[in-house]
């Protein structure tokens, strides 16, 4: 963790970056290193519009492009918004997603040591496989004396009955507290999650439901990409 000398993460979604990351990120940022999020689209298909509902259609992207750079900066780290369009990434022309991150990923100084993306096919939606693909075809691309290393989340429910354990297992519970302050960050997509903690009347049931939230979420997993 702490050899890095710069970490880009690529993932499509605002949301994206707490959910999967944001405990390896505090890590490194607590080691000094740098960490930058290409975010792939602004979640502007997205069906949650806040609980109770604050946004609308037009106004979602506006509102989820300040969520993410609330979560940035409650994380520490810099964005880059690569600018495709939610649910629509599966549909862009694969080298030309490629060529255009590889040179977002050259762009950044120092140059990333670590690019970590979605496994293909074992993203939960079509815009993490897409991402993921292009990502990896993008590290491959770049000159090897420069290449950083891969690592890829697989974030179905069945993966490690296909892919077998994760090469890399980051427990992150002691910094569960800091990690959901970062996805609430994200109030369109996360403050259900706390409306149901406070709907909770019966204390054993809330806390099973944070104990299962934070099991689902204390440790953050990933696979080296080697292929």
């Amino acid at each position: 963790m702490d050899k890095q000398t710069h970490v880009a993460i690529v993932f499509p979604h605002p949301d994206d970056e707490s959910f999967g990351t944001a405990g390896s990120i505090m890590e490194w940022r607590k080691n000094d290193i740098p960490v930058t999020y290409l975010c792939g689209n602004l979640g502007q298909m997205g069906r949650n519009m806040g609980t109770p509902a604050f946004a609308n259609r037009e106004m979602l992207p506006k509102i989820r492009k300040q969520e993410l750079a609330d979560a940035c900066e409650f994380l520490d780290i810099d964005f880059k918004l690569l600018g495709y369009r939610d649910k629509t990434m599966e549909f862009e022309d694969l080298d030309k997603m490629a060529e255009h991150i590889k040179g977002v990923l050259e762009s950044l100084n120092p140059l990333p040591s670590l690019v970590i993306t979605h496994y293909p096919g074992h993203g939960v939606h079509p815009d993490h496989n897409a991402l993921g693909k292009a990502t990896i075809k993008a590290v491959q691309l770049m000159d090897e004396s420069i290449r950083p290393t891969l690592w890829v989340a697989a974030i179905t429910h069945n993966h490690e009955d296909i892919l077998g354990k994760p090469d890399i297992v980051n427990d992150v519970s002691d910094v569960f507290d800091k990690k959901l302050e970062a996805i609430l960050k994200h109030k369109t997509q996360a403050e259900g999650l706390l409306k149901k903690f406070d709907e909770q009347t019966d204390f054993g049931e809330m806390d099973e439901m944070m104990a299962n939230f934070k099991e689902r979420l204390g440790t953050e997993k990933f696979y080296i990409w080697q292929k």
